[in-house]
């Protein structure tokens, strides 16, 4: 018979096994949700964010930027919110504060943050969020847009390889 005393112990290790549960979870979660991809262009990463926005998850997604840029040779981050409605911002009033932040961020170690995928919904809210600074932010309606902005930039061609 388990006494009362076990029984407490037990549930406590279960609750100790459900958070670590919870926490792989989470970071799964944040790792597919801001994947990093290598581009085409050579030095240029696309981040695709796909979820809810909290503040929380934004300064996730900036320290992951952060990391990734420092450790990798890169000169250039492309940050795609095609799948992001407006729905999913959590805070509305500050959503082109953390915008803001990822580019000055990302800036101050040298590399560009091109912005693709801004619907006229979010456009609204990042106007709406009072940033007064929204000037500095290089954004494109498409990827392929801002791939086409860098193919110039990096004076790059595609060639047709012969088989």
């Amino acid at each position: 018979m388990i006494t009362e005393g076990q029984e407490t112990q037990q549930l406590k290790q279960e609750i100790k096994e459900l958070k670590e549960q919870l926490a792989q979870s989470e970071q799964l979660i944040m790792e597919i949700s801001a994947p990093i991809i290598p581009s085409i262009i050579p030095e240029t990463i696309l981040i695709p964010i796909t979820g809810r926005l909290s503040p929380e998850r934004f300064e996730k997604i900036i320290s992951k930027i952060l990391d990734v840029s420092y450790g990798e040779d890169i000169n250039t981050i492309i940050v795609d919110f095609s799948a992001i409605s407006e729905k999913e911002i959590g805070e509305i009033d500050i959503f082109g504060t953390y915008i803001h932040n990822i580019e000055k961020s990302v800036s101050l170690m040298g590399i560009e943050t091109l912005f693709v995928g801004f619907t006229p919904s979010l456009t609204r809210v990042m106007i709406n969020s009072g940033v007064r600074e929204l000037h500095s932010i290089k954004s494109f309606l498409t990827f392929r847009t801002a791939l086409q902005y860098l193919m110039r930039e990096k004076n790059l061609t595609f060639q047709k390889i012969n088989e």
